[in-house]
């Protein structure tokens, strides 16, 4: 024989079910319960309009034993508060693997992230030997593979821009030996109160010849941001050739 949970009228607060609504019969109450036993993902009660319970839907980890939660809930309910339940209304269901939404997003950013063609790692803006010139220096990487490339450019901000972009499509060549990656031109551009690097790449695979650009809005240094726009010109065609 089934009895029925508490009205939640005998307590001094009413509870509110999981959509706010008043719970009369005290059903959060009881999946409260259900959830904080061991290997126990969630529960669901459903009761009758009079307040019966006629399903109890359990989500639980792999490792746990069906008939053994079923047992669990049952001496849970009857133990804690008095409530006897059939445990044919009782309903397992079983995960392999269950993470909080946090986890599985930062599981789908890493793995996009694992995903993208070409990586940026480094770069080094430093003084030429020869007078009024710097040295750029990049570093990208695809998957385990790295490449390195220096260019010389004339100690300005258009040339040091212009350096940087060679240097990252010297890498990309690099990289992805079956196709070529050339320079075509970087510039700085100004745009909606903001200053970006512009710049065009001409990608070759085969037969195929294609003038990609790519954008970068300019915050830490115009250097970096020209790497990111050869990459955002890029990344895309590369990834297709992959």
């Amino acid at each position: 024989m089934t009895s029925n949970p508490s009205p939640a009228s005998d307590e001094p607060n009413v509870p509110l079910g999981s959509s706010g609504a008043p719970d009369p019969w005290g059903i959060k109450r009881l999946e409260n319960l259900i959830t904080g036993l061991t290997g126990v993902l969630s529960a669901r009660v459903v009761a009758t309009p009079l307040g019966e319970v006629s399903e109890v839907h359990v989500l639980t980890k792999s490792d746990m034993q069906p008939k053994q939660v079923v047992r669990n809930i049952e001496s849970a309910l009857m133990a804690q508060l008095g409530f006897k339940i059939d445990h044919r209304k009782i309903s397992v269901a079983q995960t392999a693997d269950v993470r909080p939404i946090e986890a599985l997003q930062e599981e789908a950013i890493s793995e996009r992230s694992k995903r993208r063609v070409v990586v940026f790692r480094n770069l080094e803006v430093r003084p030429s030997e020869r007078p009024q010139r710097v040295q750029v220096r990049v570093t990208l990487a695809f998957g385990e593979k790295e490449a390195q490339a220096e260019e010389v450019g004339t100690d300005t901000t258009r040339n040091r821009v212009e350096a940087a972009a060679r240097a990252a499509a010297t890498c990309l060549d690099d990289l992805v030996p079956d196709n070529s990656i050339a320079l075509e031109g970087a510039t700085i551009i100004d745009a909606f109160d903001r200053k970006f690097v512009l710049v065009a790449v001409h990608g070759l695979g085969g037969r195929e010849a294609q003038l990609l650009t790519g954008t970068c809005e300019i915050r830490e240094s115009a250097e970096r941001s020209a790497v990111l726009a050869v990459l955002d010109a890029t990344n895309r065609w590369v990834d297709a050739r992959r």
